[in-house]
């Protein structure tokens, strides 16, 4: 019993692997084909075209109840079982797996949509609660001849292999500016490839250095032992030695099952228009090859389902009995236990449960090439149940360089049961490899875990849309993709139908030449007065050139226009210039007016009651706005000729200065004094001498 349960616990150590493969190389978005494992989500929107993964093995070692030192493993004189640090404690764990992608490909649908195809083989190993001091007890006491006693409790342990072909559907659920959205299930034929499990309920070892009374030595140690043992396994493995071969892990008959995979992805896109375009139709694309993201969330459930072993069977023990030291010791397998203990009714094997797990991711993109990624693996099958395979739970902070061609990451994990681990991995091309625990297993000490992964791959990433002619427009939406153009034109060249050197775009009349000023559009002359609409301020009169293309107007209607008529406003004749012309009687009515105007006697001041005698005048003058007059003072010939011309002058300026006081323009008068000299009859009779003073208002002709 103490080589079973020692060997039994070393090499379940020693053979197990980590919770989660591929650590650090599952972050990296150009891990293509591998994302599924991880999130199904994940080959949508992918940065490959397609991806073959050749083959890719992940292998951990890893336990928390033996530690070593990395240079040890290379010592040939090491033995583990003897020189190893030991940690034990009331529940001691081992949990992992072996993991082998083989053939896989992935590659895209449509924009939206991919799928992908994988094969794979994986091993899990779960030891749990354990009670390392068990193995203590017996390792050193039994040499030491020590009484000694363990409660063991309950404990669970599990071995299950499996194959599995798996098909996986991803598709693009949301693409709102910067809310990005997808998810993805996977489907999974399982084949079992042998399992098999052990649980133990409520053992206790005994032992006592003298128990036994024995004839001729005297006494002997004895084993005390209680509890219940079960004891399940496949059929093939139902013969297996403890040599194990490829053959013990042959495809089991009738072991078969179906596992779902199921998963989300968000992406928050803040810098979502510089990766999106639009062809002529509005349709809109986004660069495939580059990651658009600021922020990226993950969540997925992996390995719901499990492994039905029809033809399994499970053995059950009840163990409580007393054995001499000897017996005890030479009980090495399972075979053994039932020459000392009960046999009871064996039942069905259990299903072997997938090691169901929930996973939570978010990748922060510090710029186009530096991310960090936060990662939490929590298992979702209980570890004190009869043959469930389980991850650890895992913490993971991986910061990485990222490029098409290579990628660098470099993972700081808390493992369960194995504490603090820092490794390194590296993607370069078609080869991946890397370890979750090497930067730790350099520099640490008391190693409890160790893992490598190497793999080939021929990946096809996607392109750059291309631009042949370099405007800028990528030619799967450009209309003209070898000629430059406008984005807003599709990436083709504006035309210029008329050639008038306005493009149709900004052309109001693309088909016919016009004037830049007038958007392209000739200018029109829309009274066809032979000057253009824009230079003609009566555009739709017809009108001479020198008048702004207006015709010349007659504002006072007597048929001269007003450019001609020197009074616009005043109906006149030709002869006049458009002024009305002062006539010989108009002339006679004047100077019969004039010549009842009335003088102080020997003055030149106007008697009052010839006010309205030039009132009337006034009125006459007024409508021939434009005729200027003379006004003239004449005398008779009483008195010095001297004395009658001053005051001919005084009396004719008298007259004007009354005129220009009442409205008529000074420009029009002039006043002239000619004495006795210009007589109209004779002076020797009274009569004649007062015809002779007189004022006349005469025309001035020109």
């Amino acid at each position: 019993m103490k080589k079973l349960l020692s060997t039994a616990m070393l090499l379940l150590c020693i053979a197990s692997a980590k919770s989660q493969s591929y650590m650090g190389f599952l972050t990296d978005n150009y891990s293509g084909v591998h994302s599924v494992l991880s999130n199904p989500a994940n080959i949508a929107d992918s940065r490959f075209k397609t991806d073959i993964n050749l083959v890719g093995v992940s292998a951990f070692i890893g336990n928390d109840y033996f530690g070593i030192t990395y240079s040890d493993i290379f010592d040939d004189n090491y033995d583990i079982e003897d020189d190893a640090s030991t940690f034990p404690d009331e529940e001691n764990n081992v949990l992992g797996n072996i993991d082998i992608l083989g053939p896989a490909f992935m590659f895209n649908l449509n924009e939206k949509s991919a799928i992908a195809v994988f094969s794979r083989a994986r091993v899990f190993y779960n030891v749990s609660a354990i009670n390392g001091e068990t193995i203590e007890s017996i390792e050193d006491n039994f040499d030491v001849n020590e009484d000694f006693s363990v409660n063991e409790g309950d404990a669970f342990i599990s071995a299950n292999a499996w194959a599995e072909i798996g098909l996986t559907y991803s598709r693009v659920l949301m693409n709102k500016e910067q809310h990005f959205l997808k998810g993805g299930i996977t489907l999974k034929y399982l084949q079992g490839l042998g399992n098999a499990y052990a649980s133990g309920n409520n053992l206790s070892i005994d032992y006592d250095n003298d128990g036994i009374s024995v004839p001729i030595i005297g006494s002997v140690g004895s084993v005390e032992t209680t509890g219940q043992v079960a004891y399940g396994y496949s059929e093939n493995l139902e013969n297996a030695d403890d040599d194990f071969d490829a053959s013990d892990f042959e495809s089991v008959a009738g072991a078969s099952g179906f596992g779902v995979d199921l998963g989300v992805v968000y992406e928050w896109r803040p810098d979502h228009q510089d990766h999106t375009f639009s062809d002529s139709k509005g349709n809109t694309y986004t660069y495939k090859d580059i990651n658009k993201y600021k922020l990226k969330f993950g969540l997925s459930l992996t390995d719901i389902g499990s492994i039905n072993y029809k033809d399994g069977v499970e053995e059950r023990y009840d163990v409580a009995n007393t054995l001499d030291q000897d017996t005890f010791e030479s009980i090495e397998d399972f075979d053994d236990i039932e020459n000392f203990y009960t046999t009871l009714d064996p039942g069905d094997a259990e299903k072997a449960i997938l090691p169901t797990a929930l996973h939570l991711t978010a990748d922060y993109n510090i710029n186009n090439k530096f991310y960090v990624n936060l990662n939490s693996d929590i298992s979702l099958t209980a570890k004190n149940k009869i043959n469930r395979s389980r991850i650890a739970n895992v913490v993971a902070l991986t910061p990485r360089f990222e490029s098409k061609w290579f990628s660098f990451y470099s993972p700081l994990s808390l493992v369960q049961h194995s504490g603090f681990q820092w490794g390194a991995g590296l993607r370069a091309g078609p080869l991946y490899l890397g370890s979750g625990s090497i930067v730790s297993a350099l520099i640490g000490s008391e190693l409890k875990a160790a893992d490598v992964y190497l793999g080939l791959k021929v990946p096809v990433y996607q392109n750059r849309p291309k631009d042949k002619d370099g405007d800028g427009v990528l030619d799967k939406v450009d209309e003209c993709p070898e000629t430059k153009g406008p984005e807003e034109n599709f990436g083709c060249p504006w035309p210029d139908t008329d050639g008038d050197t306005v493009l149709d775009k900004d052309d109001t009349c693309p088909e016919e030449a016009g004037e830049v000023e007038n958007n392209g559009c000739p200018w029109p002359d829309s009274d066809s007065d032979g000057i253009l609409d824009k230079d003609d301020t009566c555009p739709k009169i017809a009108g001479p050139e020198e008048n702004g293309g207006c015709p010349w107007p007659d504002t006072d209607g007597d048929s001269i226009l007003d450019k001609d008529d020197n009074c616009i406003d005043i109906p006149g004749t030709v002869a006049n210039n458009g002024c009305p012309e002062v006539t010989e009687e108009v002339q006679k009515t004047l100077n019969e007016y004039a010549k009842t105007i009335l003088f102080d006697s020997g003055k030149s001041s106007i008697k009052e009651e010839s006010n309205q005698v030039l009132k009337d005048i006034i009125g006459i003058l007024k409508e021939y706005a434009t005729a200027k007059f003379t006004v003239e003072g004449h005398t008779d010939s009483a008195g010095s000729s001297a004395s009658n011309q001053r005051l001919s002058d005084s009396r004719a300026n008298a007259v004007k200065n009354y005129l220009t006081e009442n409205g008529i323009d000074p420009f029009r008068l002039s006043a002239i004094g000619y004495g006795e000299d210009r007589p109209i009859t004779s002076n020797k009779t009274r009569a004649g001498r007062s015809q002779n003073r007189r004022v006349e208002i005469n025309l001035v002709k020109e």
